[in-house]
């Protein structure tokens, strides 16, 4: 079983900044890639920032030289810095996590949601 688990979501001021942090835990061989998503209300779910195991990552055009996504290996964790926000960047903040739960054998699972609110 696997559990993957975000924390760090709230309610911050425009050009304020927040960290996102989610942890994998229970039967992992290995991770393949961990990344953030998020959905707006009536917006379907787009993706924020993604990292693989070999440390590549992706953004958003939206999220560049803003946000930053980074990951502690040991600790199963990866994290987004969140900078400059803005009140579009307003969602409901998913983690993904893409594993090795047997030998050859990759799943993703996906975290319960952490709401970000930008607002004066």
């Amino acid at each position: 079983q696997v559990q993957v688990v975000e924390s760090g979501g709230g309610l911050v001021q425009p050009g304020g900044s927040l960290r996102l942090s989610c942890a994998a835990s229970g039967s992992i061989l290995s991770i393949y890639a961990m990344g953030w998503y998020r959905q707006a209300p009536g917006e379907q779910r787009e993706l924020v920032a993604h990292i693989t195991n070999r440390g590549v990552t992706t953004y958003a055009d939206s999220v560049k030289g803003r946000f930053t996504i980074s990951r502690d290996n040991a600790k199963r964790t990866v994290y987004l810095q969140m900078n400059s926000l803005k009140p579009e960047d307003t969602a409901v903040y998913y983690c993904n996590a893409d594993l090795f739960v047997r030998l050859l054998v990759r799943s993703e699972y996906w975290g319960q949601g952490t709401q970000v609110t930008v607002s004066s």
